[in-house]
């Protein structure tokens, strides 16, 4: 998730948003592998597709990501969470995306 997220980067996720339906485009989720499921990946959702109930999910850094171009959309039960803040290391501490809490619906 380069440049956004750097390795050690750790985030406080949460869950509450994908109960109220699928995150917004361009929110950082946290989601179980599709292919490794002991494996955890973040990354940033690109489409939705709300009749089909799955996600488009992308890397940030395209040349060395893992993600949608190669296991295709996930459904939203893999879906584990919203990153919305990041917590360490202390220098780079504070809300992901502009001061929001990217993926949360607008009331």
């Amino acid at each position: 998730m380069r440049p956004t997220l750097l390795p050690g980067d750790r985030l406080l996720v949460d869950p509450k948003p994908l109960r109220q339906g699928l995150p917004s485009v361009g929110a950082i989720v946290v989601l179980t592998d599709p292919e490794v499921p002991s494996r955890q990946l973040v990354k940033r959702v690109t489409a939705l597709d709300r009749p089909g109930a799955r996600v488009t999910v992308l890397g940030d850094d395209s040349a060395v990501s893992r993600d949608s171009r190669a296991f295709g959309p996930v459904p939203r039960s893999a879906l584990i969470g919203v990153a919305w803040f990041r917590y360490l290391p202390m220098d780079r501490r504070g809300p992901l995306g502009e001061g929001e809490r990217p993926g949360v619906p607008k009331p």
